[in-house]
């Protein structure tokens, strides 16, 4: 066997593991990329669309409709004004800075909704590259690196109340991971918060990815439904509404099989670049991703201080 190919089934199988996050993953894909060059770019791409939408079917699994409603039904205005607020906001900067159309997008619908997992069920919905997905996922890992450790010591510093900092974190942060992480930091309370109204948010994945499947379809052809979505919402359902008796350890065993699909997925793409892809795109979407991040956070932190 191709030393190559044992290389990169080796890497595959260490980011199945606990030790390897979806930064690491995509950071190794891009080390493999660089210090060898894919010989398998083909057999990769193909593989990568197809794990990528199972596991945002799969994420489903992880959401309860009623703690969703319950978290969103009184914020809902402020929901979606943040939301498409922010994809519109993203399109206007990404036209003045000149980033690529497709990744403009994916890094609105990452801020916008919940990082990684908005931008895996957008990115098949748009049929982006591997290019485009690999640069958004990027300049949202990397933001979400920094609100991790930042907001915490902003969320004290302002003496936040933990259902603000709850709120506050659920809005401003990208990943639902990071969210969690860092409200778990400022007390249960603040986790509870965090982690139902991010929920609430990233049920928004599947109008916002069928939208954008919408505006980017063909003028030629037929609107390419992401029928994929429709599975996600159907695994929601089966998550609200299965017997109580269903062990809850099945869906959590499920919702981590997907993230670590994600985490494989990542590694694909970052496999699939190259020193002159990276060059070409350059610093411009990394500015779009840090100056509707740092919008979102303002606006958020505005409304928690004067509304809640």
């Amino acid at each position: 066997m191709d030393w190559r190919k044992i290389l990169l089934i080796t890497l595959l199988l260490l980011c199945t593991t606990p030790f390897v996050s979806p930064p690491i993953a995509l950071v190794l894909g891009l080390i493999f990329a660089f210090a060898i060059g894919n010989p398998f770019a083909k057999q990769t791409a193909k593989y990568t669309k197809i794990l990528l939408q199972a596991s945002v079917v799969l994420l489903g699994f992880g959401m309860n409709l009623n703690a969703v409603y319950r978290a969103g039904k009184d914020g809902i205005a402020f929901t979606l004004a943040t939301i498409f607020g922010t994809l519109i906001v993203g399109y206007v900067v990404g036209k003045l800075l000149k980033v690529n159309e497709k990744t403009a997008a994916l890094i609105s619908s990452g801020t916008a909704i919940c990082g990684g997992s908005a931008i895996a069920a957008v990115a098949p919905a748009i049929d982006a590259d591997d290019e485009q997905i690999s640069v958004s996922m990027g300049t949202i890992f990397i933001l979400n690196s920094i609100a991790l450790v930042v907001f915490p010591i902003i969320g004290h510093w302002l003496n936040l109340s933990p259902n603000q900092f709850g709120v506050w974190a659920a809005i401003a942060i990208h990943d639902t991971s990071s969210v969690v992480g860092a409200a778990q930091s400022y007390g249960a309370e603040a986790l509870a918060v965090a982690t139902t109204v991010k929920l609430a948010r990233a049920l928004w994945i599947a109008p916002v990815a069928l939208l954008y499947a919408f505006f980017y379809r063909s003028a030629k052809a037929k609107l390419a439904i992401p029928w994929f979505i429709f599975l996600f919402l159907a695994a929601t359902v089966v998550r609200t509404y299965m017997p109580l008796e269903f062990p809850p350890s099945i869906f959590d065993s499920l919702v981590m099989l997907a993230k670590t699909g994600l985490t494989v997925t990542l590694f694909f793409i970052g496999a699939s670049l190259s020193r002159e892809t990276l060059k070409k795109v350059g610093i411009l979407p990394l500015v779009q991703g840090v100056l509707l991040w740092i919008l979102i956070s303002l606006v958020s932190l505005w409304a928690v201080l004067n509304l809640l």
